[in-house]
């Protein structure tokens, strides 16, 4: 078994396992360790919601591979076809990175309006794709719509799969996988992410709608591409949404009209910060500014 170093910021008292952490030099050795773990490991980077299992009554892992020292990891690439995302890079370095692409106005967007900045100065992008109950994550709808492809590796080789069905089988993933990457195509379309929060900082948002676009000479819509988050457990895509909107000029108006008429296909959780009628309600009005934030950007 690989030895590790104790977790000394968690107190003892609420730690329901023995925990620690083997700090890996590369994604090879980062891949062995987590497949000898198995289901008792798990990988590390930013440690923003792991840092806050015990507040949510959930045990530990008995160990944790950091994987925030390994440069592939916190690597992001860009060329003329793609952005490459390191799991590691954080919500901040992305939205750095990313800041003179217009067409990724609505992913910097996300990852630079999330949380906090000292939240987002930490938190990966890895991370909040692969945790599964965090259903406000801003960067999950963001890239949904922007048809994002999830690299995920093990001992045996790695695997590309379409970000929306990882998020269909990310908490049934095999222990020992990995995230590695993720991988944008880049398009001529405008983009927004909108949000809605309780309060203004450092709030989990209500609900999210983020949208990517491509309109003709004439403002009509070639290409529409809308995703919702924080309404139902997980993020996903609005189909009936986005083909009502093909071949209709780019309205704010008209696309919150249309939104108010498909909005029975959501299903809202309930929590503590709002009720499920709640967030389905808010989604026209996100709708239309999200238009707006498109049209303008």
């Amino acid at each position: 078994m690989m030895s590790g170093t104790p977790i000394q910021n968690i107190p003892v008292a609420a730690r329901v396992t023995p925990a620690s952490i083997y700090v890996a030099p590369s994604l090879a050795a980062a891949r062995d360790a987590l497949s000898e773990y198995g289901a008792a490991g798990a990988p590390l980077a930013g440690g923003t919601w792991i840092m806050r299992s015990p507040i949510r009554h959930e045990p530990l892992k008995t160990h944790y591979v950091a994987i925030g020292r390994i440069a592939e990891l916190s690597a992001i690439r860009i060329s003329g076809n793609a952005v490459e995302i390191g799991a590691a890079v954080t919500h901040a370095a992305l939205a750095a990175a990313l800041a003179d692409l217009p067409e990724f106005a609505g992913l910097v967007a996300a990852a630079g309006r999330s949380a906090n900045p000292a939240i987002r100065a930490m938190a990966t992008i890895g991370g909040n794709l692969s945790t599964s109950d965090f259903a406000a994550a801003d960067c999950v709808p963001a890239l949904l719509c922007l048809d994002a492809d999830v690299e995920i590796a093990d001992r045996n080789g790695r695997e590309r799969i379409s970000l929306a069905h990882f998020l269909e089988v990310r908490s049934k993933l095999a222990a020992g996988r990995i995230v590695t990457r993720i991988i944008v195509p880049r398009a001529e379309c405008r983009t927004a992410h909108i949000r809605l929060p309780l309060r203004r900082s450092g709030d989990y948002p209500v609900a999210i709608v983020s949208l990517s676009v491509s309109v003709d000479a004439a403002n009509r819509v070639r290409v529409a591409r809308i995703a919702v988050g924080s309404v139902e457990p997980s993020a996903r895509r609005w189909p009936p949404l986005e083909d009502a909107l093909l071949g209709r000029p780019l309205d704010a108006a008209e696309a919150a009209r249309i939104a108010a008429e498909l909005t029975g296909e959501f299903i809202g959780r309930d929590s503590v910060d709002a009720p499920a009628w709640y967030r389905v309600s808010v989604l026209p009005g996100l709708v239309r500014r999200a238009v707006i934030a498109a049209r303008g950007s």
